[in-house]
């Protein structure tokens, strides 16, 4: 299935809110972000939410180190994002996020914020309650086993004040895949699904959700990050 394009009066005008049926390499979306980028830059095209799918990969953000890339069974790819190793795979629900901030509250940790609220709120419907924690980026929920574990990753960049790369969400990805990396740098806690956690979703269902709150995001952009 090819990309498609939807209009929905919870996205302004503005933004094109697109959905790819089919999964989409990784380095073929990163050099589309990186040109959509600039094109938003220069006024030359409507801002972009991307919801896709990608094969089996691990991308590298700027911080990683290689002592976390444990097995590369699958391709490395430098992605030129905050943060470090990330496993992307089928079952996995990623929203490539790219926004101009000049013409919003010009706050990058506002903008990162209100990504990480934004899927609490969309995993709210399903029933799993997550949390921010300190110190640690992403989603964070309860465990089968009772501990904390990442059922989702943030990784952003910003540059001439449009945002790119954005938030991945473990639907029903093969978790054995993380094993490849220390996911995000963080060795100490382990990785979940909705699958895992006993409240399965489509991809479609999902991304119901996401269009749900997607106005409180937006909405939370115009703002200054809260500093508590």
């Amino acid at each position: 299935m090819a990309s498609q394009t939807q209009n929905s009066p919870s996205i302004p005008a503005g933004i094109e809110w697109r959905v790819s049926g089919a999964q989409v390499p990784y380095r073929e979306a990163l050099a589309e972000m990186q040109e959509r980028n600039g094109a938003i830059h220069k006024g030359e095209a409507k801002e972009l939410i991307w919801l896709l799918e990608h094969p089996p990969v691990y991308t590298a953000g700027t911080s990683a180190k290689d002592a976390d890339l444990l097995d590369p069974r699958f391709d490395v790819v430098e992605a030129g994002r905050g943060g470090q190793f990330t496993y992307h795979g089928p079952g996995q629900r990623i929203g490539y996020v790219l926004l101009d901030l000049s013409q919003r509250a010009r706050d990058v940790r506002g903008f990162v914020h209100a990504l990480e609220g934004w899927v609490i709120d969309a995993l709210a419907d399903f029933g799993i309650e997550c949390w921010r924690a300190e110190g640690r980026v992403g989603i964070w929920t309860r465990d089968i086993d009772g501990g904390e574990a990442k059922i989702g990753a943030i990784g952003v960049r910003v540059r001439r004040w449009v945002t790119m790369h954005g938030f991945s969400v473990n639907i029903a990805p093969d978790i054995s895949h993380f094993t490849g990396i220390v996911p995000c740098g963080i060795s100490e806690y382990g990785v979940t699904s909705m699958e895992r956690l006993g409240k399965p979703a489509t991809m479609a269902e999902f991304d119901e959700a996401l269009l749900r709150h997607a106005p409180s995001f937006l909405a939370a952009l115009d703002r200054a990050c809260p500093r508590d």
